[in-house]
């Protein structure tokens, strides 16, 4: 199940308003190739890396430099070449028994609806979870081994894994 949209934005640029329509899948390719190349770091160092996608001044989609985070954390800002903010993106470092790491936590989807911006999550198997802020679904992308994975990674360490979830649903699988 796919839940694609485009976004409409308008930003700011030398010559005043311009107005720019981003296709949701323009903006999760950019998630994907972002999150491939920090990942292998971010599992080696077991730490999350964080950053935002927008659409910079000329109003061309961008995305910020990763900023490295803690485990089980990650604070981004936004950075001065981006004008309108229009998700964020980040890892959940390397495979831990200690945390459900497969899919997106309840703070990185309650991060994203306090910002009214969507969501991009890479996990340690190599899942790529897409959240959907206004329609408040998480769509699981692709799933394992789709972008770099931690070669400790237990395969069905967290139960199973669904294609999507709503807010709710996330919330009763972390629950379990």
């Amino acid at each position: 199940m796919r839940f694609w949209r485009t976004v409409i934005l308008v930003c700011i640029a030398a010559g005043g308003a311009q107005a720019q329509a981003v296709s949701t899948e323009e903006e999760a390719a950019l998630a994907r190739t972002v999150l491939a190349a920090i990942q292998p770091k971010s599992i080696a160092e077991n730490v999350e890396y964080c950053g935002v996608i927008g659409l910079n001044h000329a109003g061309v989609l961008v995305a910020s430099r990763p900023t490295r985070g803690e485990e089980g954390y990650c604070e981004s800002y936004t950075p001065s070449n981006i004008a309108v903010e229009t998700a964020s993106y980040h890892t959940h470092g390397g495979y831990s028994p200690d945390y459900v790491n497969e899919v997106p936590s309840v703070d990185d989807i309650e991060g994203d609806q306090a910002d009214g911006i969507d969501g991009y999550i890479a996990t340690p198997g190599g899942r790529f979870w897409y959240h959907d802020s206004a329609a408040e679904v998480i769509v699981q992308l692709c799933g394992l081994g789709c972008l770099p994975s931690d070669p400790l990674f237990v395969r069905g360490s967290d139960g199973a894994i669904f294609e999507s979830y709503s807010y709710s649903e996330l919330i009763q699988k972390l629950g379990d």
